[in-house]
């Protein structure tokens, strides 16, 4: 497995990816699949502070991690959201932790971010898991914040100061 920085060639399987929780998972809170289009203007924000990297295994991408602007106000610029996606053929296979380990070490070298944020759908076990072994701590939860698939979900907030 390849972890590398995301280009746009990878644009088309990062839509698939994404499209795939959009309309079969509570991974995130769309519910409408996005286009090309739309994600072009998605993958045009990911500079600078805002890293995108990918997961590539015999030449297919497999997965992504972004950390991505948290807020619009100027106060909360040096805080970012990290984000996670890893296509459904390819999960427990030890991407998600591959891809959360070389963001994050991204996050700590870059005197700019001082906390990553993470939003969590909070039925999503799995990945609140994940951001634990990173040592994400838990900030609360948002109780029937969103509603998908006919019912009400949640979204647990954790944190790393980094």
């Amino acid at each position: 497995m390849i972890i590398r920085k995301a280009e746009l060639r990878d644009l088309g399987k990062l839509t698939e990816i994404y499209n795939y929780e959009v309309t079969n998972g509570v991974a995130t809170f769309d519910i409408g699949e996005k286009s090309y289009e739309d994600r072009l203007k998605w993958f045009s924000e990911h500079k600078d502070h805002y890293p995108m990297l990918v997961a590539e295994s015999e030449g297919e991408v497999t997965g992504y991690a972004t950390l991505s602007q948290y807020r619009i106000r100027a106060a909360f610029n040096s805080t970012v959201e990290i984000s996670v996606y890893i296509d459904k053929n390819h999960r427990k296979r030890g991407i998600a932790t591959a891809l959360m380990e070389a963001i994050l070490k991204l996050a700590k070298e870059d005197e700019f971010i001082h906390t990553v944020v993470a939003v969590i759908t909070s039925e999503n076990e799995v990945s609140i898991r994940l951001h634990e072994k990173f040592g994400f701590t838990y900030c609360g939860e948002i109780k029937e914040v969103g509603k998908k698939f006919g019912r009400y979900l949640g979204t647990t907030m954790m944190q790393l100061i980094v």
